[in-house]
């Protein structure tokens, strides 16, 4: 070996160390990573940064702004309910999530997929009351699997059949192709999460624990508009019987109070469900479709919607508007703010919003254009003014824009009229000119930590390549296989997992695609099952987070570590690879 490639190998163990023993972002150990790899010249600056100018990083950053178009019009909210529904428990839960997602993934490009759904799937596990660091993983397994169905349902498929049309000269495979093994694994790789594999899932610290540490309630009425989607069904099926964070009160039905609410209770139109709950439940309230905040101040700010925010504030002594209600000190006309609820103490304020009167220390839930908290921060009027970072009030109106814009993404990358970058780009645009989302949002909402390290990881991916030591590994152990068709098909997979593991996925597939020609020369056998097995192979990465970018992506959401990879990767590894291994030649023969 020569002095590269040793440096290659001691920064991957650097890295793998790192990853699993030692509590390092992740971006910073692949930034490190890369930076070491510049130092050292085992890399070129061009080399080194290759990963910032690929398409499928770019892609993932403009879906950013996608997704933010989608939460900002609630059609997140009508994803969760029209995709995933209601799950009674764990396994049910993790069942619909992974079912819907590997047929998606079958047809679209895996990274996509998992982009729009992630923000998608934290909502709904706030909902079902599941911890998101139980669903995140599931959601990436999902997306695998399902890119291992079709030609077209994963970039890791069209490099191998583009290699293999290049390498024979034939039109290369059918879109279904594949098919015939992808869904065996597909079957197997889901039934083995639903039934045993979910108990491998950390069950990390998350939103169930962070709400019991707020003490702030706050009483909010909101009312049910007539053509509501929830008019006619029960507070079960309604989904607002067991909300994290908030509970339903009480229903003021025209002259009736109705306490202890059952679950079975039909909604009707202008009901006024009145919640009491933590300060970021009741803003998801806020936000869900079919309800809207029992006032008629907002429609008389002055500000357009999509410059508004949500706030807290904390009434001063100063305050003018304090000793008086809400309504008759004119908070809306002073302020140009609309007071959505009050907290006072713990204590529950059975009052309309605006009779209530406001009190020091009170403190306010506004909605308010985007500069109140400026405008506000010399004031005496309140001991202090904070912005909910995050929130914006939703704009229901431009959900149906946002949902088409969706669909017409879905459609023209689908169709390979617009290729995913380019159908993105266009979607992403659409949202900002339909004020689907703002400028200002669709910044902020971009995850730049996830970039940088998708980005950074195509470092290491090139270095073992560049400096050989990726098929110096792969030789070495085919070497062992002999003469045996099983044995040499095995070790193909086997390699090829290797490396999708450590040095992404698409890289693995072109550096094993030729020992995968060369040995099946060399055995004087047919070609097509260790192509296939390359391409299986390529797509199975579910023990480590560097092998695949939906792995990668997850793993801020769902709070997870390396080890958390291994704990249930390693078992999905074992089960696909047997499915594969034992049905490929059964099918296409040696």
């Amino acid at each position: 070996m020569d002095f590269a490639s040793i440096i290659t190998i001691s920064i991957l163990c650097i890295v793998l160390f790192s990853l699993v023993f030692i509590r390092v972002p992740v971006d910073v150990v692949m930034v490190g990573a890369m930076t070491l790899l510049l130092l050292t010249g085992v890399l070129t600056i061009n080399d080194a940064l290759t990963g910032f100018s690929n398409p499928g990083v770019i892609t993932v950053g403009v879906l950013y702004v996608v997704v933010t178009g989608l939460k900002e019009t609630g059609g997140i909210g009508w994803l969760v309910h029209r995709v995933l529904g209601r799950a009674s428990n764990e396994k049910n839960a993790i069942l619909r999530l992974m079912l819907p997602i590997s047929g998606m993934s079958s047809f679209l490009n895996n990274t996509p997929v998992v982009a729009m759904m992630i923000p998608a799937v934290k909502e709904w596990s706030k909902k079902i009351g599941v911890n998101p660091s139980r669903l995140m993983i599931p959601l990436s397994y999902a997306s695998i699997l399902g890119g291992t169905c079709t030609l077209i349902g994963t970039s890791t498929n069209l490099i191998v059949n583009g290699l293999y049309i290049q390498e024979t000269g034939t039109e290369g495979l059918g879109l279904f192709t594949i098919s015939a093994i992808g869904l065996p694994c597909a079957i197997a790789g889901i039934s083995f999460m639903v039934l045993w594999g979910h108990k491998l899932l950390p069950n990390r610290e998350g939103f169930l624990s962070e709400v019991t540490d707020d003490h702030r309630q706050y009483t909010v009425s909101m009312q049910v508009p007539k053509h509501s989607q929830l008019i006619g069904k029960t507070i079960q099926e309604a989904g607002l019987r067991n909300l994290p964070g908030v509970y339903l009160f009480e229903i003021s039905r025209k002259n009736e109070i109705k306490q202890a609410v059952s679950p079975s209770e039909i909604i009707q139109s202008e009901d006024i469900l009145v919640f009491v709950g933590l300060v970021d439940s009741v803003v998801d309230l806020l936000a869900m479709r079919g309800l809207l905040p029992a006032t008629d101040q907002l429609e008389k700010l002055t500000d357009p919607q999509h410059l508004h925010c949500f706030l807290e504030a904390v009434v001063s002594e100063n305050c003018p508007v304090a000793g008086q209600t809400i309504k008759e000190g004119g908070f809306r006309n002073k302020y140009n703010a609309v007071v959505l609820a009050v907290a006072r103490n713990g204590e529950r304020i059975n009052q309309k919003v605006g009779d209530i009167v406001l009190r020091q220390g009170d403190t306010l839930l506004l909605q308010a254009s985007d500069d109140f908290h400026v405008r506000q921060k010399d004031s005496q009027d309140f001991y202090l003014t904070s912005k909910l970072d995050g929130s914006s009030p939703v704009r229901h109106k431009k959900a149906l824009a946002a949902v088409s814009i969706l669909a017409a993404m879905i459609a023209l990358a689908g169709t390979n009229l617009l290729s995913m970058l380019e159908a993105a780009l266009l979607a992403s645009g659409l949202m900002v000119f339909f004020r689907c989302c703002s400028t200002n949002s669709a910044r902020k909402n971009v995850d730049w930590s996830v970039l940088i390290v998708i980005a950074a990881a195509f470092s290491l991916g090139k270095a073992l390549d560049k400096t050989g030591v990726a098929e110096v590994i792969a030789r070495g152990l085919l070497d062992m296989a002999g003469q045996n068709p099983w044995i040499s098909l095995l070790i193909v997979y086997a390699i090829t997992v290797f490396f999708t593991e450590t040095i992404t996925n698409n890289a693995a597939v072109v550096l094993t695609f030729p020992i995968a020609v060369a040995t099946s020369n060399q055995l004087d056998c047919n070609l097509m099952p260790f192509i296939i097995a390359v391409m299986v192979a390529g797509s199975a990465s579910f023990s480590s987070p560097l092998g695949y970018q939906t792995n990668l992506m997850v793993m801020g959401p769902g709070g997870y570590h390396f080890i958390d990879y291994l704990k249930t990767g390693v078992f999905m590894n074992f089960l696909i690879g047997i499915v594969a291994i034992s049905l490929i030649p059964f099918i296409w023969g040696f």
